[in-house]
């Protein structure tokens, strides 16, 4: 790994195509929005995509192994401070209780880092990685995975890209697959448990019945994998007499979690999960100890630990992995000193909540939130770092025209066994702010890559 890597310029692999083939895929693409991006999650009713993000296949494994080498870093840090989760729990001030399915006494291990998507945006021309999503929990999967084979069946249809080299980003869904399979050392046949929270916010859960419709395809594709999949809510799972949990009817022998441990809601197949875990009886791919490797205070000890790093580990945290420390009392003058150039986030917060953008806001929002977060505990003060914009195109749902419009964007990679597999892009729109999340109107897609 070269922590001096020449990321090429965003962009710049599109470009590369020929200027014909590009202006098929966005004609293309514009034509069949609709059913490119049938069921798939987004708030968004005025904009959609008429091609996905191109890159090359060279930056996107360095980008991967960058990625997961700050993953054991973060891992690392968190060792020299605790030996369990539960003192993991305590050292961070997550409340006990609030990361549900928690094993206080479990070792923090290398197992831990089965699956994660860290998030990353381009600024400066250079990877920045915000944050890290370290669980089996992590959404999007199969939007990108969906959107970028659409695109690619689409494009196979028209011959557009015969002869060049380009291809979607290797499924992301058959990797977690294989992973689960491995990780839990399951026998071939073996019937797993997908187990959703469908009280959680997330367009097009408040239909269940829908929503494992559309997710049914994903059974189909753990077969290949040896894998008996069932979907359900978690709320539905029970204990049958050798406090084995019953989905759907029958036993399983293992879960794949799909909820996130600190939201998910109370119910009584929670609490049969929790019985078949104490019992022994159900292996989880992964424990919600990973959970807290997610937390963003594990971004402040990396910066405290860089004497400790490697020259090249080193390098790759300057780099890669924007300043932070937490936010308490003593950096307040800080904050309010260099407002311009710092976010506040809640240190155990996602999708955009709570977080501040000091640039954003006026000196005196800034100053009582910044205040504020101090007094509540739990967040981290971390530097600033602007998304690049990036040329994409979009066809407008009203009107059915094709637009091309310099938007931030994001990458997230999906790491599942340590080993790279496709990515989610959150796109943005025209005219949109620069916070990427679904629930402001975010684009998402997976990735075409190129040699």
């Amino acid at each position: 790994m070269d922590p001096n890597y020449p990321w090429p310029p965003a962009g710049q692999a599109w470009t590369d195509l020929p200027e014909p083939t590009r202006t098929a895929m966005v004609a293309a693409g514009a034509g069949a929005w609709e059913k490119i991006f049938h069921g798939r999650a987004t708030y968004n009713k005025q904009w959609r995509l008429a091609r996905p993000p191109v890159l090359t296949a060279d930056a996107f494994r360095e980008l991967n192994e960058v990625c997961d080498r700050i993953a054991q870093l973060i891992l690392e840090a968190c060792q020299r401070r605790a030996r369990t989760a539960g003192e993991l729990r305590r050292l961070l001030d997550v409340p006990e209780g609030e990361t549900r399915l928690l094993d206080e006494d479990e070792p923090l291990h290398e197992g831990l880092l089965a699956a994660y998507r860290p998030d990353v945006l381009f600024s400066g021309g250079v990877p920045c990685i915000v944050e890290y999503n370290i669980d089996s929990s992590l959404g999007g999967g199969f939007d990108a995975d969906t959107v970028i084979y659409r695109y690619a069946e689409l494009y196979r249809e028209h011959g557009l890209l015969d002869g060049l080299p380009a291809r979607p980003a290797p499924s992301l869904l058959d990797q977690r697959f294989v992973a689960i399979r491995d990780t839990l050392g399951l026998p071939d046949g073996a019937r797993v448990a997908l187990l959703m929270d469908f009280d959680a916010e997330y367009p097009g859960l408040d239909d269940p019945e829908t929503f494992i419709r559309i997710l049914s395809p994903l059974a189909d594709q753990a077969k290949r994998f040896g894998i008996d999949l069932v979907i359900a809510p978690v709320s539905t799972a029970t204990l049958d007499g050798q406090r084995r949990l019953v989905v759907g009817g029958a036993p399983v022998d293992a879960l794949f979690r799909l909820f996130v441990p600190n939201r998910v809601t109370p119910s009584a197949g929670l609490d049969a999960v929790a019985g078949a875990l104490a019992a022994g009886t159900l292996p989880m791919f992964v424990s919600t100890a990973a959970w807290l490797l997610s937390n963003k205070v594990n971004y402040a000890w990396l910066w405290a630990d860089l004497d400790l790093l490697s020259e090249t580990d080193r390098a790759l945290v300057r780099r890669y992995v924007p300043h932070t420390v937490a936010l308490t009392a003593d950096q307040l003058d800080r904050a309010l000193a260099e407002q311009a150039d710092l976010v506040a986030k809640p240190a155990g917060g996602s999708a955009g909540h709570g977080v501040l953008i000091g640039r954003e806001m006026s000196a005196v929002a800034w100053e009582d939130g910044v205040r504020a977060a101090i007094d509540a505990g739990g967040n981290i003060l971390q530097r600033y770092h602007e998304a690049d914009r990036v040329a994409m195109d979009f066809v407008q749902i009203e009107t059915g025209e094709t637009v091309t419009a310099e938007v931030p964007y994001s990458l997230a990679p999906y790491l599942f066994g340590r080993t790279g597999s496709g990515a989610l892009a959150r796109v943005g729109y025209p005219g949109c702010e620069g916070v990427l999340n679904l629930a402001r109107g975010v684009l998402m897609t997976g990735v075409l890559l190129t040699d």
